[in-house]
């Protein structure tokens, strides 16, 4: 038997039998969720970290290249992966150092998450993951109300996210400044661990596909 490829298609020679044509298939599907796997928001502060912070302070952000209210985030896109037509249950982890932030209009999950809705406050940070299909949103840093705190989350949530759909994380600062980490708060084993991280983060852990 002879096998060539031609447009596609694997033609099948046998001797002595008619040369059949079948589908020829170069590659995988990318694996569902490797490239969201291990995804970080960050925030930096502009100043260093100080030997003794104040309680409560806050800093300018280190990621404002222009106008405070304009320059203050980042929006950062990826592919899911997986088979096309299918719907997958993927569980993440979230792990990080963290200001409150309010959210209205969607439905509370644990202390934390948000599904749907808008923010609530025009001057705290927003850690937000939006799915195209099937389209959806979450928050991440939930909180009853905002002020000038500063506290570690670790906590998984199981969310639907479709075959090739697009993965979108985006972080809002608002208005150039942040709540430092005055607390020196560490996650252990999260980098860059066991030093404070001078600012806040949040790191996104695939733990499961189905």
């Amino acid at each position: 038997m002879r096998i060539f490829i031609l447009a596609g298609l694997a033609l099948l020679s046998v001797p002595g039998t008619a040369t059949v044509l079948a589908p020829c298939y170069s590659a995988e599907p990318e694996k569902a969720g490797a490239s969201i796997n291990g995804f970080r928001f960050e925030f930096p502060c502009k100043d260093p970290l100080p030997e003794n912070p104040k309680e409560g302070a806050d800093g300018p952000s280190g990621l404002v290249t222009g106008d405070p209210k304009t320059t203050d985030n980042f929006t950062v896109t990826k592919n899911f992966g997986g088979e096309q037509g299918k719907r997958y249950q993927v569980t993440l982890r979230f792990r990080g150092v963290v200001e409150p932030m309010m959210y209205k209009d969607g439905k509370q999950v644990g202390e934390y998450f948000y599904i749907g809705g808008e923010k609530n406050n025009a001057t705290y940070n927003v850690y937000q993951i939006s799915v195209s299909s099937p389209p959806s949103h979450y928050f991440l840093n939930r909180q009853d109300k905002v002020g000038h705190q500063i506290f570690t989350i670790d906590y998984t949530q199981t969310i639907e996210i479709d075959g090739g759909a697009t993965v979108t994380f985006h972080g809002d600062g608002q208005n150039g400044r942040l709540i430092t980490n005055f607390k020196k708060l560490v996650v252990p084993g999260i980098p860059p661990a066991p030093q404070p991280y001078n600012g806040q983060f949040i790191q996104v852990d695939v733990v499961d596909v189905k």
